[in-house]
């Protein structure tokens, strides 16, 4: 049985391969080290030592107009700066603060629109804390509004080099507030980790191992509160091509993207959230989270790589993308279709869905 790496091949058996001073049981993926729910500002204290973070964090705005923001073991002095960009415009820095602002404000005279930000932190202690997050916001409802959604990107630090972080707290930097709602969930992971407990769990993984296709379908699978979808495919053709979920062809979609730092483009009432042109037969990668409360527009925040031309002589192409299903009906996604723009989707194209509550 192919176990582990030896001779920098994937080689050998459990007996033979070598001890590389990793643990001896199962290295834990990413573990729930706490959560806030049902909170206008959610806070998260007592978070276990851990040299990287993830955090997940929905909240759900009012016509007071809420700006999220997130504050770092309480520190409440000037001890942030953050850089960032909101859909696709030049980046703004925003140094000596006391809090770091992620998220922008919805149009003024909706009610119920939602956030959705997943962030990354590296946690040493040591050190500066390094974050980055993305942020899609509902702007305003419905797939064909003239605004819908807005992105956004960020990265920032906090300056402590002495303590390892142990909470996080939502806060809002343009006074509002937001419904009672909200939810931070604080994801760990650790070299050391051997835990088998993991946040994520796989839903469904299906491949076109069996022959090419004009479709991949995901099957149906259990519905979750987040999902953390990852494609690897090729088409035989150049074009772009759409993901639905459950089956729905209607034009209950918008999104918004840029490629290569290019122009941002916003299409509204989509038949589905089109992922980005494709050389053919050469690979793209996706890596995308959807916030699926079956009461909220699915938000979705999406990045993807593209080989383009074979070979290290030609950069390959990257895509950022902020999107969102608005289902006629409240519902919960339990299913994605990816199809081929045009021409078959090749026989190495695979997709992975995981999720959790």
């Amino acid at each position: 049985m192919v176990e582990w790496l030896a001779g920098n091949r994937i080689i050998g058996t459990t007996a033979e391969r070598p001890n590389f001073g990793l643990p001896s049981g199962s290295v834990g993926g990413w573990v729930e080290l706490g959560r806030a729910s049902n909170a206008s500002l959610p806070d998260v204290t007592s978070l276990a030592d851990k040299r990287y973070l993830m955090f997940l964090n929905f909240q759900e705005s009012n016509n007071s107009r809420p700006t999220a923001a997130i504050r770092i073991n309480g520190d409440s002095v000037s001890n942030y700066a953050t850089r960032g960009s909101a859909n696709g415009l030049s980046d703004y820095i925003n140094v000596d603060q006391t809090q770091i602002m992620f998220g922008g404000q919805p149009q003024g005279d909706t009610t119920t629109v939602p956030y959705l930000t997943v962030g990354y932190i590296a946690n040493l202690a040591g050190k500066e804390k390094l974050l980055t997050c993305h942020n899609v916001l509902s702007y305003q409802l419905g797939a064909g509004s003239s605004d819908p959604l807005e992105r956004r990107a960020t990265v920032f630090k906090w300056d402590n080099t002495s303590d390892p972080i142990d909470q996080l707290s939502i806060l809002t930097t343009a006074g509002g507030s937001f419904n009672t709602n909200g939810e931070l969930i604080v994801l760990g992971w650790d070299p050391d980790d051997t835990h088998t407990t993991n946040f994520w769990e796989e839903l469904a993984s299906v491949d076109l191992s069996g022959g090419a296709a004009s479709s991949l379908d995901s099957g149906t699978f259990t519905a979750k509160k987040y999902l953390w979808v990852q494609i690897l495919m090729e088409q035989t053709a150049d074009s772009n091509y759409p993901l639905r979920f459950n089956s729905d062809s209607g034009s209950n979609y918008a999104y918004r993207y840029r490629t290569d730092n290019g122009t941002e483009f916003l299409h509204t009432s989509q038949n589905g959230v089109n992922l980005r042109s494709t050389t053919a037969n050469l690979p793209v990668f996706v890596n995308m989270f959807i916030l699926n409360n079956s009461a909220q527009e699915k938000l979705i925040i999406e990045h993807d790589v593209k080989s383009n031309t074979a070979g290290a002589g030609n950069a390959p192409l990257r895509t950022e993308q902020a999107g969102k299903w608005v289902p006629t009906t409240n519902q919960q996604i339990t299913s994605i279709q990816l199809h081929s723009g045009s021409g078959n989707l090749n026989t190495n194209t695979i997709m992975k869905i995981w999720g959790s509550d």
